[in-house]
């Protein structure tokens, strides 16, 4: 079980995570929805042991992450927000340098590495410096370096940005079998919609705090509401967006 325990992280004296808590088991995919801001990649990067909390702590089975963090990092696997690779390697050095650095066996690691791009259609790229990458094959690239060495934790930020219809259908079917192996996955996304179809339970913040933290149909009968997306303007939107998006299409059409 991975669980946080009261963890609080600030930045220049603004508190962006308070003290949160919240456990996640075995087979279990949470969703972790907030507005921009919220706090959500923080506490992911604090899941990563990226970031340190300024208060609480982190447990993978009743232990501290930070007793022995290295030991931590190699169960995990980690897709960042931000889609940031070694542009000069090519896609097969980058995963040999992950897998390395991951003590894969190497001949583990060629074949995997290899037939996975070629699952995921890079092939023909995969010798190429990613530089010449678009964001949608760099994030394919991301999700291999994520999953290659078979981890018991995916920490999911955004991971779905870029992709094609077709990856995100594969990755959604790889969730899918995680699931059935027992792995903890964290999914943290702006996608309301997908986090709707594939998490067993989701967590609403906003402005650092939990607001709501249940299954997506107890969510949407304790608020009586027809779908997650209406449970979150419910709970975190604090505007009228309908007007606002008028008012820009009718400053638009007055020029």
């Amino acid at each position: 079980m991975l669980e946080l325990k009261e963890i609080g992280k600030s930045f220049n004296h603004v508190q962006v995570v308070k003290k949160i808590s919240f456990a996640v088991r075995p087979g279990e995919i949470l969703g972790y929805l907030g507005p921009n801001g919220a706090g959500k990649s923080t506490t992911i990067k604090m899941l990563a042991g990226l970031l340190e909390p300024d208060t609480g702590c982190v447990e993978l089975d009743g232990a501290n992450i930070n007793d022995d963090i290295i030991a931590y990092k190699k169960r995990i696997g980690y897709i960042p927000e931000q889609a940031e690779v070694y542009t000069h390697l090519s896609a097969k050095e980058y995963l040999q340098l992950v897998g390395r650095l991951r003590l894969m066996p190497a001949k583990e690691l060629d074949e995997k590495s290899d037939y996975i791009l070629a699952q995921l259609g890079l092939t023909y790229d995969m010798h190429q410096p990613m530089e010449n990458y678009s964001k949608g094959m760099r994030q394919k690239v991301l999700i291999i370096a994520a999953i290659l060495h078979n981890p018991d934790v995916l920490l999911l930020d955004e991971p779905l940005s870029g992709l094609d219809v077709s990856t995100v259908l594969i990755f959604k079917e790889i969730l899918q079998a995680f699931v059935k192996l027992g792995k903890i996955i964290i999914f943290s996304s702006h996608l309301i919609d997908v986090v709707e179809r594939i998490c067993d339970r989701v967590i609403i913040i906003d402005h650092g705090a939990i607001l709501a933290d249940d299954s997506v149909v107890r969510l949407q009968e304790m608020m009586c509401m027809p779908s997650l997306e209406m449970v979150f303007k419910k709970l975190v939107q604090h505007e009228d967006v309908v007007q606002k998006a008028r008012n820009i299409v009718a400053a638009i059409g007055s020029s």
